[in-house]
Parts: structure tokens; C-alpha cells; sequence
């Protein structure tokens, strides 16, 4: 396998951050899920992470795999005081976009599959 099925934008400019992706933002669904399954094997993007981190230590800059750093809504909701944060994702694992909240001491993480595992376990938790 390679990674032959890439299209479209692979840096992009956004307010605050720079997203790059190997496979493109234009990648279909199937062409996600493929490189995801090529990724797990042979750690494309781990170690282009590496590769960055080290080439711009300098500059104290965060990288996250999976997008944005989904732990930065927890700053807007923390000071409301709640007793607990549920996070519910697909990809909680190392390395998955879900992996960092999921794994923040702030949150009560929650591995699901879909939306109806979501239900069932908000069900179990919360209408029981």
C-alpha cells in the first residue's frame, strides 16, 4: 500500500494553528479509513510529528495528531463548576484525535463505536 490516493489542500493556514494533512483534505471517507489503517501499520504521521518537533523546538510549539487540540474547550467550561466532564469518542487511543481529552484528568473518558453506544451508555449513567 502507499499513499498513491491523496488529494487536495495538505497545509492549510488557520486562525491560530497550521493543519497539515498527508492524505489532503479532499480525501473521501473510504480513503480516510484506508489511511488510517496504512497509518496504524506504519506511523506516518507520528513520525512526521517527531520530525517537527524536533526541527522546531525552539519555538515552544504544540502538535497534536487528529486536528486541533480538542482539550482547549475545557478552559470554557471547567469554571462552571460541574462535578464532572463526560467525554464520549471513537478514537480514544494513543494517537487518535480523541486520544488528549479523553485522557485529560478533567474528564470522565468514555470509548464508543456510535452514536447508539453513546445512548446506551449516557442511559446507563445518567437515567438509571
Amino acid at each position: 500500500h502507499s499513499l498513491a490516493n491523496r488529494s487536495g489542500t495538505f497545509v492549510e493556514f488557520r486562525n491560530g494553528m497550521i493543519n497539515v494533512s498527508p492524505i489532503g483534505r479532499n480525501a473521501t471517507i473510504q480513503e480516510r479509513n484506508d489511511f488510517e489503517a496504512y497509518d496504524k501499520q506504519h506511523h506516518v504521521r507520528a513520525g512526521f510529528v517527531e520530525i517537527l518537533r524536533e526541527k522546531f523546538k525552539r519555538l515552544n510549539l504544540t502538535f497534536s495528531i487528529g486536528g486541533t487540540d480538542i482539550t482547549y474547550c475545557l478552559h470554557h467550561v471547567e469554571k462552571d463548576g460541574f462535578e464532572e466532564i463526560h467525554f464520549f469518542g471513537d478514537k480514544t487511543y494513543q494517537g487518535g484525535n480523541d486520544y488528549e481529552i479523553f485522557s485529560d484528568s478533567r474528564t470522565v473518558g468514555h470509548t464508543v463505536k456510535s452514536p447508539a453506544d453513546t445512548m446506551r451508555i449516557c442511559t446507563e449513567l445518567f437515567l438509571s
